[in-house]
């Protein structure tokens, strides 16, 4: 009997163990997380303007770094910072008084040279003399003439001249001060004929031409009126990072810019057309395509898109998304490919701002 009530009481108590570890088991299981909130809208076609809009810079018809091509101290020095001045206008001297001896020499030698030839050819006439050694009088005078035109280029290197005719940038050397071929004196430019470069996409490069006009504004001197600017040239390669062409202009109207201002070029591409729009933070970039979110039946599914034309806080999808696709565009972070998503509202394009 007493054996009997024992084993009952342990019975009993690996019940009561059985069920508390079994509890502990069901409160250790995670809890679900609720599906990530998010907004949606409906894609459909959107009017697209045919306007192309880029990017330029202002650029000097002509531009130069006034180096000297020889090395030495500055004896001369004149660099009217900010002043037009015209092609062939001395700059700035080098020291050439080795250069200048050295020449002075040779002349003496020349000289010398000519009139030992000058006795030697009645003779040669009457075969007072042999022909090698009024010959090798001849080669010296040829060879003295030769030093002096090398001893001449060297002392027209010493001399810093305008190029052409151009407004003068700042002084960035002193009087005295010795310089070398890698040092800047000052800039030129030509700023009567200003040109414009711009990057396009080059899926765009169809609707450019050498010859053609674009139009352009000019935010630096406040001005809304659209200037127009030829194509003179396309660059043949795109850049291999950003995959754009890089175009040059010439604005046509005499248009006043400093070199190095922003532009804004606005380029027609033809009639305008009916294509998918959507805010542009709802593109997932990557390196190897663009992605927009759509919901299916309740899920997340990561599309690939290929986009065209962008707009003002908009891009256009040329691929990828039909018309009537709900597309998310807020909690694009929080939403997982093939897992369920809540939609709070559906939203219009234009209440999402541009």
């Amino acid at each position: 009997m007493h054996t009997t009530k024992k084993l009952l009481f342990f019975q009993l108590l690996s019940s009561v163990c059985l069920l508390s570890c079994h509890s502990k088991q069901e409160n250790k299981e995670p809890k679900k997380s609720p599906p990530p909130v998010v907004d949606v809208m409906i894609a459909q076609p959107q009017a697209v303007s045919n306007i192309i809009e880029a990017n330029g810079t202002v650029v000097a018809n002509e531009f130069v770094e006034l180096h000297p091509e020889a090395t030495g101290r500055i004896t001369y020095l004149n660099v009217p910072e900010g002043k037009y001045i015209t092609k062939g206008t001395v700059i700035a001297r080098i020291n050439s008084a080795d250069l200048e001896a050295n020449l002075n020499k040779s002349k003496a030698a020349l000289k010398l040279a000519q009139d030992y030839v000058d006795r030697l050819k009645p003779l040669l006439a009457v075969q007072g003399v042999n022909q090698a050694d009024y010959d090798a009088a001849a080669n010296t005078v040829i060879s003295t003439e030769a030093d002096i035109q090398y001893t001449q280029a060297l002392i027209d290197k010493t001399v810093v001249c305008a190029p052409f005719d151009g407004v003068v940038g700042l002084r960035q050397v002193s009087l005295g001060a010795y310089v070398s071929n890698t040092d800047v004196i000052a800039t030129m430019q030509q700023v009567n004929n200003l040109k414009m470069d711009f990057t396009l996409p080059e899926e765009y490069g169809k609707y450019i031409s050498t010859g053609s006009t674009v139009q352009v504004t000019l935010d630096a001197i406040g001005d809304t009126v659209k200037h127009k600017a030829a194509i003179i040239a396309i660059e043949p390669q795109a850049n291999t990072v950003t995959r754009n062409l890089k175009v040059r202009t010439i604005l046509q109207d005499k248009t006043k810019a400093n070199p190095g201002a922003f532009a804004k070029v606005y380029l027609a591409r033809g009639g305008s057309k009916q294509s998918i729009v959507v805010p542009t933070n709802c593109i997932i970039p990557s390196d190897i395509n663009k992605q927009l979110i759509l919901v299916k039946n309740g899920n997340a599914q990561f599309t690939n898109v290929t986009t065209g034309m962008r707009l003002q806080g908009n891009v256009e999808i040329t691929k990828g998304v039909e018309a009537g696709d709900t597309v998310i565009v807020t909690g694009v972070l929080f939403a997982k490919d093939k897992k369920p998503v809540h939609v709070r509202r559906t939203l219009a394009l234009d209440s999402l701002g541009n």
